[in-house]
């Protein structure tokens, strides 16, 4: 089963106590493992501070939502969402197929490993661990109902095949960025959450414009506000907002 996700985007009133009780509330969530929370200095003037938090009780992530809302914070934006798997990943009758035609020398010792591969990726999908990176960036998107580009009247097969080419577009950028996909379809206005971390703010920078250049993305992708930021403590987020003492 998935686990909860919620960002929240703020603007911090400068000056005003409050603070020391946000830090205490993300304090007691993390706390309890596997609870995280990400903490960032969002760059650019539209919000103040930012926080993702990661959890497998939603009750527990609506108290700690309440509690950092009843500070010295108004929300610019938030969202929520499920950590899930894709409906697209290759299956093992997949990857038997493509072995087969590969005509590869061994294929139990294959399918052995790409078991082992799947539930490690499984894994990471639905209980994710979050590095620590220097950035952050965020938004949600949708697939598109336009007339002539509606992704939900293209046969399975086909979204499943456009799906894949997008897949290895993204892991061209294994080591530089993580990436993690949420779902959010009836849970908010968006159907998906894109999360990505990374150390170099370039490799966000060209990760979204190879993207864009996908079918995925260019013809069937429906795009939110992007939202990046420096990961830092969430003591020093606070004091860089204006909400603790530096």
């Amino acid at each position: 089963m998935g686990w909860g996700v919620t960002h929240l985007l703020l603007r911090a009133w400068r000056g005003q106590p409050g603070g020391r009780a946000i830090a205490e509330a993300v304090a007691g969530f993390t706390a309890t493992s596997p609870n995280q929370v990400v903490a960032f200095s969002v760059l650019g003037g539209r919000a103040d501070l930012g926080l993702v938090a990661v959890g497998p009780d939603v009750d527990a992530l609506d108290r700690l939502t309440k509690l950092v809302l009843a500070g010295p914070v108004d929300a610019v934006d938030s969202f929520f969402s499920l950590t899930e798997l894709s409906e697209y990943t290759s299956t093992e009758h997949d990857e038997r197929a493509r072995l087969e035609a590969a005509d590869v020398d061994d294929l139990e010792a294959s399918l052995t490993a790409f078991r082992d591969r799947m539930a490690s990726y499984r894994e990471a999908r639905l209980h994710p661990r979050l590095p620590d990176k220097r950035l952050i960036a965020f938004y949600p998107m949708s697939k598109t109902r336009t007339p002539g580009a509606n992704w939900y009247e293209l046969p399975f097969e086909e979204r499943k095949a456009m799906m894949r080419g997008h897949a290895t577009v993204g892991r061209r950028y294994s080591g530089r960025i993580l990436q993690l996909i949420t779902g959010s379809t009836g849970l908010d206005d968006w159907e998906w959450g894109v999360t990505l971390l990374a150390d170099d703010p370039v490799a966000i920078k060209e990760i979204v414009y190879e993207m864009r250049f996908d079918p995925v993305s260019a013809t069937y992708g429906e795009f939110g506000s992007f939202w990046v930021g420096l990961v830092m403590p969430v003591g020093e987020a606070l004091a860089r907002s204006g909400l603790l003492d530096a």
